[in-house]
């Protein structure tokens, strides 16, 4: 089922860079994920646009969707850079801070209750879980060392016929970075995962059940 309206509204509201296609794939996988009755859990929440799908998508199906993000941005929206916010800076500190807007945007939404939010480093969090997952979406820091280290970090507790998302993948260079696309080819050439969806640079891949 497509998102309700209000849930459209509210992602299409709030500061991202995620468009409406692969938002609505990103959607369709949490629903399908949630049936596993486990967590749905994002790597990147920036001001919480993607977080918005996989919070509803794990409302309609009573379980818990968790965001990962050290809120300072990653390496392209520092300053000087093309996806920089000037309006994301904490003046206080002179450093980004997307934290106040990714809580109003969950308040606005009406999904607070229904999202864990950690705030802090991806791996440092991923060697204190210990929890299987439903879902894995990888969008936080595009270099290969930080997509290489959510992957490693969050791959492996994903349960078997769990959903591997994977964002901003580009195979041809010249579109964008490399390194989600990297993680993506490793993960199809580990045997561990099967292909179920292409949507523009969203890729959905499914952990393959263990046999016996």
């Amino acid at each position: 089922m497509p998102p309700k309206p209000e849930i459209l509204a509210a992602f299409e509201a709030a500061k991202g860079f995620m468009p409406l296609d692969e938002g609505l794939a990103l959607h369709a996988a949490a629903e399908e994920a949630a049936r596993l009755a486990l967590p749905l859990l994002e790597v990147g929440t920036y001001c919480g646009r993607s977080t918005i799908l996989l919070a509803a998508a794990a409302r309609e199906a009573g379980v818990t969707a968790v965001t990962v993000d050290h809120h300072r941005g990653s390496e392209e929206q520092q300053p000087g850079w093309e996806y920089h916010d000037a309006s994301l800076v904490d003046e206080a500190v002179g450093r980004m801070d997307t934290l106040p807007s990714f809580r109003r945007t969950l308040h606005q939404a009406g999904l607070e209750e229904h999202v864990v939010a950690i705030v802090g480093r991806s791996p440092l969090a991923a060697s204190l879980w210990a929890a299987p997952l439903g879902l894995v979406f990888i969008d936080g820091g595009h270099t290969d060392e930080h997509a290489t280290a959510d992957y490693e970090g969050w791959a492996p507790h994903l349960a078997p016929g769990g959903l591997l998302v994977i964002h901003d993948v580009f195979p041809d260079p010249a579109d964008g970075g490399q390194a989600p696309y990297r993680v993506y080819r490793r993960a199809l050439e580990s045997g561990e995962f099967t292909e179920v969806s292409v949507t523009r640079s969203l890729r959905v891949l499914r952990r393959v059940p263990v046999t016996a």
